[in-house]
């Protein structure tokens, strides 16, 4: 498979570093193409504005969603955009690798997303009626492709528990997956997650690699995240709510995953 590596860490000597290094040597000793974008080396210019529309009039209104569109559909989006559109093209999975910063991903790589994801390109597509609302969520340009997550964290695993002060993992993580990754159509594998990493001797960095080289072996069938599609019955359409007879009285980012 072609795998790109969207990798957000400006210490390449950190353990996010070795990590990277290790996924980029296990994928290609495994079969398969890796290309990377090292967001910190590349210089990468996290803020969206009108320079990333190189056909728009300086002295008109920026307007954010239509001259994203008309810049993609006119290809004058800015060079390194175009660039990120070409690797994603080629790209059987895509995975994004950064360190949990104040429960987020790093700006830069947040940027990557808001200046990549461009209108027509990772949303804004298919038909609004009143039986389908857009091509998202599990049904967007990105279809059959795949995407996981490699995040370290400071705490403890069980900080990010059930009942964790810092509340689980699977809802710090959920705009990221469901929102950034799900909304433009990838299947969603569950995140790879390093936990307590200034405490990693070398007993842990060992096991932790094993781990992630075994979750790497698997990226074509891991079974992903069940996310519930939008335009399969689950929603009510334009409202966009779970339907009153599932999971009824209950809210939250659980409803949005399908029970077994």
């Amino acid at each position: 498979m072609n795998v790109l590596l969207v990798y957000a860490h400006p210490e390449p000597r950190s353990l996010n570093g070795v990590l990277r290094d290790f996924a980029i040597s296990h994928l290609r000793d495994t079969g398969h193409v890796v290309e990377v974008s090292d967001l910190y080396a590349m210089g990468w210019k996290a803020g969206l504005d009108g320079a990333d529309f190189t056909a728009h009039d300086g002295a008109a209104r920026l307007d954010m969603v239509g001259d994203s569109l008309r810049a993609y559909q006119g290809g004058t989006l800015s060079a390194d955009v175009l660039a990120e559109h070409e690797k994603l093209r080629r790209a059987d999975v895509l995975i994004l690798q950064f360190p949990l910063w104040w429960f987020s991903m790093p700006a830069m790589l947040k940027g990557w997303i808001d200046r990549v994801w461009a209108c027509g390109f990772a949303y804004g597509v298919g038909e609004h009626s009143d039986t389908h609302w857009g091509d998202r969520y599990g049904e967007g340009v990105f279809s059959g492709k795949r995407a996981m997550l490699i995040v370290t964290a400071g705490g403890w695993d069980s900080h990010y528990g059930p009942r964790g002060i810092n509340g689980p993992i699977e809802d710090i993580l959920f705009p990221i997956q469901h929102g950034m990754l799900y909304y433009p159509g990838f299947e969603v594998l569950p995140p790879f997650v390093a936990y307590r990493t200034g405490r990693m001797d070398a007993s842990r960095l060992a096991h932790t690699t094993a781990m992630l080289g075994e979750r790497l072996d698997a990226l074509a069938i891991a079974a992903p995240i069940p996310f519930r599609r939008q335009n399969a019955g689950d929603y009510s359409i334009p409202a966009l709510t779970l339907r009153e007879d599932l999971m009824p009285e209950q809210g939250g980012f659980g409803i949005h995953r399908q029970k077994a």
